[in-house]
């Protein structure tokens, strides 16, 4: 496949749809205090949307663990909190960790390492102060089955793992280079890392997506990372596009 590099002389700026405005929001992870102050920025800025256009909100994953307000981040977004926008939230692999442990999957102990423990916190169920023990993990699952809302879990399983816009795809990790995008595996859409980061290949669409942590936004040929840290930078940013034009906005 062609480098992206050795084309990007001869290609038009990649582009949405004529009449679109988009707004993608990075990694929130339990901070649905940030979610609401980037919310307030993506309203302002929509007022100059004309009334034919197309207003287009898209999350692009992980809205749970780390931070201590995942219930209420998705809550909010059940919620649709901004009107008269068609709104698509993507899938993350924390969301993904999450239902597996309320499936009980074998995986409870690497989830609370990066983050499960603040997500039942959220849902108010008790934390033992060293769960570790097979009754522990067997106990705490069930509390979370009984304590986190059949309308939450519906919500999650009906996240999207991919979604296109004219000339850019939205994957919440990336996508697997040489791979035509109609045959990514979820596996890599939710985490893959190195192979995509270091990838100049043209992936047929600019990849937008969070999930590896930078200082700011990273914009490459074929990529754009805007997951920002927000759980512990206080940075949450929202990619803006409209026709060819890219800009950001952040708490």
């Amino acid at each position: 496949m062609l480098s992206w590099f050795n084309r990007s002389r001869s290609l038009p700026a990649p582009r949405v749809p004529d009449g679109t405005r988009l707004y993608a929001v990075g990694d929130i992870h339990g901070r649905d205090d940030l979610l609401d102050q980037v919310l307030q920025a993506i309203w302002r800025d929509a007022e100059s949307v004309p009334d034919d256009a197309r207003r287009v909100l898209l999350y692009l994953g992980d809205y749970v663990d780390r931070g201590l307000g995942s219930r209420q981040v998705i809550e909010r977004l059940l919620r649709r909190p901004l009107e008269d926008f068609e709104t698509i939230h993507l899938l993350g692999n924390h969301e993904e960790a999450f239902l597996g442990f309320l499936e009980g999957t074998p995986i409870a102990f690497d989830w609370f390492k990066y983050g499960g423990l603040e997500t039942l916190y959220s849902y108010d169920v008790p934390i033992p102060r060293r769960p570790s023990a097979p009754a522990d993990m067997d106990a705490l699952r069930r509390q979370a089955v009984a304590a986190v809302p059949a309308a939450h879990v519906a919500f999650l399983r009906n996240c999207k793992l991919m979604h296109v816009e004219g000339d850019y795809a939205f994957a919440h990790a990336g996508v697997r280079p040489g791979v035509p995008l109609e045959r990514q595996e979820a596996d890599d859409l939710l985490w893959i890392r190195d192979a995509f980061l270091t990838s100049r290949a043209d992936h047929g669409k600019v990849v937008v997506h969070g999930h590896t942590i930078c200082e700011r936004p990273e914009i490459r040929p074929n990529r754009i990372n805007i997951d920002t840290g927000a759980y512990a930078s206080g940075r949450l940013t929202c990619l803006v596009l409209e026709g060819a034009e890219r800009r950001f906005l952040h708490t």
